[in-house]
């Protein structure tokens, strides 16, 4: 497993992981596919298109939107305001992805790219990368 590091700048925020897990698939040893995992209740992962960072700002905002913090939340135990948005946020996304190799190399589309959600920042945050066999 190879563990990449972030720091976000938002509290909402879609980042471009994709060369990131490239670089830690170095020593695939003919690995059929990537396990991205972020181990975190209010980030997620995804994939999308990566070649207009429209998109994801886009991503961002829709998300803001459907998932509004005004809303009446339970859980509050963050002294900036309730983090409940964050939570429900990073599960409409997921913990993981799972990417086929091919070659050692992510076989995404022409446009699609790996995305760190962030729903809660700015934080320092991980990613878990494993090659499977």
């Amino acid at each position: 497993m190879q563990e990449i590091r972030l720091k976000t700048d938002r509290r909402t925020q879609l980042v471009d992981i994709t060369q990131q897990v490239q670089e830690a698939l170095a020593e695939t040893n003919g690995a059929a596919a990537a396990l991205v995992y972020v181990p975190h209740t209010t980030a997620g992962v995804t994939i999308n298109e990566g070649a207009d960072p429209a998109v994801a700002a886009d991503l961002e905002s829709a998300l803001e939107k459907v998932v509004d913090d005004g809303w009446d939340w339970k859980h509050v135990e963050d002294p900036d305001g309730p983090n409940a948005p964050s939570h429900i946020r990073a599960s409409l996304m997921s913990p993981q992805i799972m990417v086929p190799l091919d070659d050692g190399k992510l076989a995404l589309g022409t446009w699609q790219g790996i995305f760190f959600c962030e729903f809660d920042g700015p934080r320092d945050r991980k990613v878990y990368v494993t090659a499977l066999a």
